[in-house]
């Protein structure tokens, strides 16, 4: 299940620093290295959207991932409110990694 940002955090810090755009790409998942990019499609109409995952969250039971609004109303899933969706990593930043010189 997916779920969208609330107008309330508009400019608050994401877990990745920067703030909070209802107009960008920006989703929050809970265990997915910060940086990855992933495409969220929408069970009911088959639409999708590719995400940048910026923040922590969701925070309510059941849900897998905060989209923001623009996401959400590119996936048509504003009216619902909450959606089935997959997501898929597409991207997955390299953590843990150290340049040796």
């Amino acid at each position: 299940m997916a779920s969208y940002y609330a107008p309330r955090f508009s400019t608050r810090r994401t877990a990745a620093g920067g703030r909070f755009d209802p107009n960008s790409d920006t989703a929050a998942h809970r265990t997915l290295p910060l940086g990855t990019v992933a495409r969220v499609t929408n069970l009911a109409n088959g639409r999708s959207a590719v995400v940048t995952i910026r923040d922590r969250g969701p925070h309510a039971r059941g849900r897998i991932v905060d989209v923001s609004p623009r996401v959400a109303e590119d996936l048509r899933m504003r009216d619902a409110g909450v959606t089935r969706v997959i997501l898929q990593p597409i991207a997955v930043p390299a953590t843990g990694s150290r340049r040796r010189g």
